[in-house]
């Protein structure tokens, strides 16, 4: 009611009604860790297409996985994704940030860098000019106008121009070292911002040399057009000296920089990885992602692919993030019988879990590869198989089993181990999803069983849908409730909170999430004092119990067919 009642007359107050929306989490955002070309190193990117990672990340590469795998995830009808770039420097070679130009800048004290690791940086060209400095903006920082000047930056592979104005090493607003931290995807500062520097026009020297020897191939053409039967050895000569210096500069710029080589284990479960985030923890940095692929990361000369120690801490992290692994058959899976005989080692761990927070695919993939003139290899699954199940959950919803003949893989048009009938079904009772290819419908995705589908196991969740969903509803009511946090511990807290879960699992029944025909036989949700009691009220403790009873896919249709005798009247 109004705080005071002072004055005759009628007061108006607003009553709460209690309800407050339980919204449902994205389900399919799709993590991927791996080597890149370019971009960030440990830290998550999200992105929102294949064009988005090949701007960032610099698109496919024959040294990694990555680029592939997350391909496949959009051409498979993936929507999101969220990109962990590593990074391992070769021995032999630093692994700082490379600099713009591996020859000293001709522009006075300033330095500059790459803003991430790799040999791409070598096709950075800058460029430093005072043209048009502004008197009021230096009048604006409190320095003088010869203290200002404008910064180009080129990417030359990509034809990306970065231009910033009015710059200063002074510490002002326009520092550019914050303002290229700030604004530039391209290049970082690492000189000194305190020296007072006298900036003069110029580029860095790979720039300047190839200008040098695009105005010696100018003055060949401009002598030779004025009058064709004249000498030109001289102009030749500096054609010659010039690309001689161009190809120097750039031989020792490769030389100096790298762009890494194959990943290990400690990369991605580095020391103290989890308070820095980095390596795998950097997906701490993102608020949520529901699949996890880890792409082939190791040399292709080495036995296995993927270590699977870090499988098993991956799966552990995802148990913990709410989110699913999507595990690839390691590559010495070539046939189903030892596909069939690795898995069910007792002596050797060669998966690295059996959570049910993780799920196994096989075989691989063969597609073309576009830097190879489309020859057919073999390509880890994980990529296509989470673009798949993004695309059933948009069609569909996360309770439909990601499998089916509406379950293709876009893009493969062949697989590296073919399977037959008998073969699949020595398999998936295991709980290794297989990948299929029939006639009509191409190759799909034949499998919808977690780590823990062994019939021997019994376990609960041994369907991958059925644990997805308990994924999402927990995500859902654990970011839903924490209004709930701080609130009187009584009836009527206890009876909003019925009301908002309720209203929440009501809507999930209707669109088709559970068992039943009537909401009594699909899902409960109790919040009383049968529930909390006086001693949890005590403790500060309130207890939801939420059930609800699982869509579990037609894994086996059983057709019966009887032949009717002809009936003889009486």
């Amino acid at each position: 009611m109004p705080s005071a009642l002072t004055y005759p007359g009628v007061y108006v107050e607003e009553i709460p009604s209690g309800v407050r929306t339980i919204v449902g989490v994205a389900t399919s955002i799709t993590a991927f860790l791996g080597r890149a070309r370019r971009g960030p190193v440990n830290q998550a990117i999200t992105i929102n297409s294949f064009g988005d990672f090949e701007k960032q990340f610099g698109g496919l590469w024959l040294e990694s996985a990555l680029g592939f795998a997350v391909r496949d995830f959009f051409l498979n009808g993936g929507s999101q994704a969220v990109i962990v770039r590593l990074h391992k420097g070769s021995p032999t070679q630093g692994n700082p940030p490379l600099p713009a130009s591996t020859a000293p800048l001709s522009i006075g004290p300033l330095n500059f860098v790459a803003s991430s690791e790799g040999k791409w940086g070598l096709a950075l060209r800058v460029t430093i000019d005072k043209k048009n400095t502004l008197d009021e903006v230096a009048a604006q920082l409190g320095v003088a106008k010869t203290d200002l000047f404008n910064l180009t930056v080129v990417d030359t592979s990509a034809n990306t121009v970065e231009r910033y104005l009015n710059l200063t090493v002074k510490d002002t607003p326009r520092r550019v070292d914050n303002v290229l931290l700030a604004e530039s995807s391209l290049l970082r500062y690492s000189g000194n911002v305190d020296v007072n520097a006298n900036v003069a026009e110029g580029s860095d020297a790979i720039g300047a040399l190839e200008g040098t020897l695009a105005t010696a191939r100018k003055a060949l053409v401009d002598k030779q057009n004025a009058d064709p039967a004249a000498s030109t050895i001289a102009e030749k000569t500096a054609i010659d000296n010039a690309k001689t210096a161009l190809d120097a500069a750039l031989t020792n710029a490769r030389d100096a920089v790298s762009d890494g080589v194959a990943l290990t284990v400690s990369d991605l479960l580095p020391n103290n990885g989890e308070t820095e985030k980095r390596g795998l923890y950097a997906l701490e940095q993102v608020d949520l992602f529901n699949l996890l692929c880890i792409p082939p990361y190791r040399a292709s000369t080495d036995t296995l692919d993927v270590d699977v120690n870090f499988v098993s801490a991956a799966a552990a992290y995802c148990e913990k993030r709410r989110a699913m692994l999507i595990v690839d058959a390691p590559k010495d899976w070539t046939t189903k019988d030892n596909a069939r005989n690795k898995f069910n080692d007792a002596a050797t761990d060669n998966v690295g879990t059996k959570s049910r927070n993780a799920a196994l695919y096989f075989p691989r993939l063969r597609q073309p590869n576009p830097l190879r003139a489309n020859q057919l290899e073999t390509f880890a699954a994980c990529g296509a198989v989470a673009g798949v199940i993004s695309r059933t959950d948009t069609q569909r919803g996360v309770w439909k089993a990601p499998a089916g003949l509406d379950a293709s893989l876009v893009g493969v048009p062949a697989l590296s181990v073919p399977l037959t009938d008998q073969e699949n079904g020595e398999l998936n009772p295991l709980g290794i999803n297989c990948l299929r290819a029939f006639q009509a419908s191409g190759r799909v995705v034949w499998g919808a069983r977690t780590l823990r589908g062994s019939g021997q196991l019994a376990d609960e969740y041994k369907y991958v849908p059925v644990r997805r969903t308990a994924l999402y509803i927990e995500e859902s009511l654990y970011r839903g409730l924490k209004w709930v946090v701080f609130e009187p511990n009584d009836e009527p807290l206890w009876a909003q909170i019925r009301l908002n879960v309720g209203a929440f699992m009501h809507n999930l029944f209707t669109k088709g999430a559970f068992q039943g025909t009537s909401p009594r036989d699909a899902y409960f949700v109790k919040c009383d004092k049968q529930t909390t009691t006086q001693n949890d009220i005590d403790l500060g403790i309130v207890n939801v119990v939420v059930g609800f009873a699982p869509l579990k896919p037609a894994e086996f249709v059983v057709i019966k067919l009887q032949q009717i005798a002809g009936q003889i009247e009486v």
